[in-house]
């Protein structure tokens, strides 16, 4: 017997959804719902600078709005939480700890990209190959620098390919040492970083289903390793396509592109679910539905398998 899917919406509170967010929310929800499974609703506020609990809150507000509800979580509670990564350090302390143990982190005194670690690495912001080069340091010159400097630390990461089956995109390789090298677990001002928090987030609350956009796609690997380091279950991802504006730009809460609060503006739920799910292939026409009347007839197969370059006719005032 299969165990009941559990899947997640796992966002980052540092301002307003936008529509690329929403279209990740809404086709995670159906492939939970569809399946009659359970979603969990967790906040990645791990950065202190980025994150804020009223842009929490909004988001939260944002999904019941669309019709997006969720079974256990942020607001909600459950068995698994607390349900916002901020509250969650000594779970990941613990999951350091034992990789330490294992003789598999080791101090980093450089600082480039250090700022970066505790978000999601998303395609486009710049991936950094980090040479290796505190991993030698001899004990006496890893004293002499932490006299200057509080360390950040990163997982030696073994020179071999990690691969998986994607749900949607199907199989996809990496070499970690070629891709990005040995990766920060821990930034020097002890904040954990994103891949450490989301593996030990997803073993802790039993996640089953991972389904996100493609810009994480290269995560996957060094998350794979991870939960085979800690003897965790490996979920199934589901890699979902960007939604691009017409330049090529992915939409972003930088750039404030669609965000929810012009959405919300211009369309009713319903109005808004339907472009969206004309945009996710599961409607013809973009006429307005409710998330409920999609789940019944949700496939993956109907989904597309590159980015989406969303018309501003289709969004337009």
């Amino acid at each position: 017997m299969e165990p009941l899917l559990r899947g997640r919406f796992a966002p980052s509170p540092s301002g307003r959804m936008h529509l690329g967010n929403v279209f990740t929310a809404l086709l995670a929800w159906l492939s939970v719902r569809s399946a009659g499974g359970t979603l969990v609703l967790r906040m990645e506020d791990l950065d202190p600078d980025r994150c804020r609990e009223e842009y929490a809150q909004v988001l939260a507000e944002d999904l019941r709005w669309l019709g997006l509800d969720w079974d256990e979580g942020y607001q909600m509670g459950g068995p698994h939480g607390p349900y916002r990564q901020s509250e969650r350090t000594e779970l990941y302390a613990a999951r350091f700890r034992q990789l330490e143990q294992m003789g598999l982190v080791y101090p980093c005194f450089c600082t480039r990209a250090e700022r970066l670690a505790a978000s999601a690495p998303h395609r486009g912001d710049g991936q950094i190959l980090y040479s290796g080069r505190c991993r030698s340091l001899s004990p006496q010159e890893r004293e002499e620098l932490s006299r200057t400097r509080r360390s950040a630390w990163r997982l030696a990461v073994p020179d071999e390919r990690v691969s998986f089956i994607d749900g949607h995109l199907g199989y996809y390789e990496e070499g970690l040492c070629r891709a990005c090298g040995d990766f920060i677990i821990r930034r020097s001002d002890g904040v954990y970083a994103y891949q450490l928090a989301v593996v030990t987030d997803d073993g802790a609350m039993e996640i089953n289903q991972v389904v996100r956009g493609q810009d994480l796609l290269d995560s996957t690997p060094r998350q794979i390793l991870l939960y085979r380091l800690l003897g965790l279950p490996q979920p199934v991802f589901y890699h979902v396509p960007l939604l691009l504006a017409e330049d090529g730009r992915r939409l972003s809460k930088r750039d404030m592109d669609l965000d929810m609060g012009a959405l919300r503006a211009r369309y009713s739920p319903e109005q808004l679910v339907g472009k969206l799910a004309f945009l996710a292939g599961l409607s013809p026409t973009g006429e307005p539905v409710r998330p409920a009347e999609l789940a019944a007839d949700f496939s993956w197969s109907k989904v597309p398998e590159r980015d989406v370059i969303v018309q501003t006719s289709m969004f337009g005032e």
